[in-house]
C-alpha cells in the first residue's frame, strides 16, 4: 500500500511550471526529494498537503486530502522551512496547544525529545537558534505518533552530530511500525545515502529521476578517461559528460554493462549529489 500517491499534479506561477508531477511513497519506506532550489521540491509538497492549489489528484491513506483533508492531518507530522510556531510561544506552550489539537497527542514523547535536544521549555521561540528552531519543529512533528512524515529541508542548519541523531529517530520512527512513511526533501543528499528508500530527483518542475536508493547507486557509474577514450563510447551508452584539464568523467546507467563493452577496467560509484549535478551541469 502507498501512504501517499500523487498523480499529475500541476501547478503554474510566473516563470515556473510544476508539470504532472506523479510518485508513490510506498508503506515501510523513506523516500528522499531532490533538486536544486526553484526546482519544485517544496511547491510539491505544498500541493500534497493541500497548502496551495493545485491540479491532478492528491491521495494520503488512500484518500483523497481534499475531501478528507481534517482526518488526514491528524496523521502526518509536518516540518515545512516556514515554520507554523509563533516565535512568542516556548516549547510549554506549544505542549498544550498540540493536546488540544492532535487526538494522539504524546505529551511524555515530547518533553523525552526536549530533553533528549537540549531544549529548554521555558524560553521563547522567538530566542532560539535556527538549530533549536529545527529540533524544536522535529519534536513537534513527531510526537502525536503519525502515520506519515512530510519534512521540508528537517537537518538543515544543523552540525553534523545533531544530524545524525536527527536521522537515527527517523529510522526508529520506521522501525517502530512498518505501516509508516517519510517524504523528506533535502539538499543534503549524502543524509539521504543512508537512510533513505527511494530518490526522486526534480528539475524545472518535472521528475527526471525516480527509483530505489541502492539501485541508484549501485548501477550508475562514472568513467574517468582520456579524449581519445571518450571518443569511443557511444552516446546512448551515457547520461551526460564533463570535460575537464585532463579528462573526461562520464555518467553512465548500467557500469557492468559498460564495462564489459568497452573493457573498461575501472568505474568509479557516483554519491547522489554526483548524479544529480550529472543530470543538472553535464554536458549532452
Amino acid at each position: 500500500m502507498n501512504n501517499i500517491e500523487i498523480k499529475n499534479i500541476s501547478k503554474k506561477y510566473d516563470g515556473f511550471l510544476l508539470d504532472k508531477i506523479s510518485f508513490n511513497v510506498p508503506e515501510g519506506s523513506i523516500v528522499g526529494l531532490i533538486g536544486e532550489n526553484g526546482a519544485g521540491k517544496t511547491t510539491t509538497i505544498k500541493a500534497i498537503l493541500n497548502i496551495i492549489n493545485s491540479n491532478g489528484t492528491v491521495k494520503i491513506f488512500g484518500k483523497d486530502v481534499k475531501q478528507n483533508e481534517k482526518e488526514i492531518k491528524q496523521e502526518i507530522g509536518v516540518v515545512l522551512d516556514d515554520s507554523f510556531l509563533s516565535a512568542y510561544l516556548t516549547p510549554k506552550h506549544i505542549n498544550s496547544v498540540m493536546k488540544d489539537f492532535y487526538k494522539n497527542w504524546n505529551e511524555d514523547k515530547y518533553n523525552k525529545l526536549l530533553k533528549q535536544f537540549d531544549l529548554p521549555g521555558n524560553k521563547l521561540v522567538k530566542d532560539f537558534s535556527s538549530g533549536m528552531k529545527m529540533k524544536l519543529k522535529i519534536a513537534t512533528a513527531i510526537s502525536h505518533n503519525p502515520k506519515l512524515l512530510i519534512l521540508d529541508e528537517p537537518t538543515s542548519g544543523l552540525d553534523p552530530v545533531v544530524r545524525n541523531e536527527i536521522l537515527d529517530i527517523f529510522r526508529k520512527y520506521i522501525e517502530e511500525d512498518e505501516t509508516r512513511s517519510i517524504l523528506l526533501s533535502t539538499h543534503i543528499t549524502t543524509d539521504l545515502e543512508h537512510i533513505s528508500d527511494y530518490i526522486i530527483f526534480i528539475d524545472n518542475g518535472k521528475i527526471i529521476l525516480n527509483g530505489q536508493t541502492n539501485e541508484l547507486l549501485e548501477n550508475y557509474g562514472i568513467i574517468k578517461c582520456n579524449k581519445e577514450d571518450f571518443s569511443k563510447i557511444l552516446k546512448e551508452d551515457y547520461i551526460s559528460y564533463k570535460k575537464g584539464k585532463y579528462q573526461y568523467e562520464i555518467l553512465t546507467t548500467n557500469k557492468e554493462k559498460i564495462k564489459k563493452k568497452y573493457n573498461i577496467l575501472s568505474i568509479d560509484k557516483p554519491s547522489i549529489e554526483d548524479i544529480m549535478l550529472f543530470y543538472i551541469k553535464g554536458e549532452r
